[in-house]
């Protein structure tokens, strides 16, 4: 019969480390991996405009005729 155990823990480079009251643990298992929501760090520069906009002091956008005039 399986046996539960839930514990926290850290992954760092790829392994996640037992704590001391598991160490004893032997054979085979079966470990299912539940991650907790992170804040997204996108990469995407849109998205972080989007977020958190670049606030330029006087900036005034361009009409809709001076961006056809281009």
């Amino acid at each position: 019969m399986m046996q539960a155990i839930e514990f926290q823990a850290t992954v760092k480079n790829g392994l996640i480390e037992l704590p001391p009251q598991y160490a004893q643990l032997t054979g085979q298992v079966r470990v299912i991996v539940l991650v907790e929501p992170t804040v997204q760090t996108s990469e995407n520069v849109i998205d972080q405009l989007l977020a958190q906009p670049v606030r330029i002091p006087n900036f005034r956008p361009l009409s809709r005729a001076e961006i056809y005039a281009r």
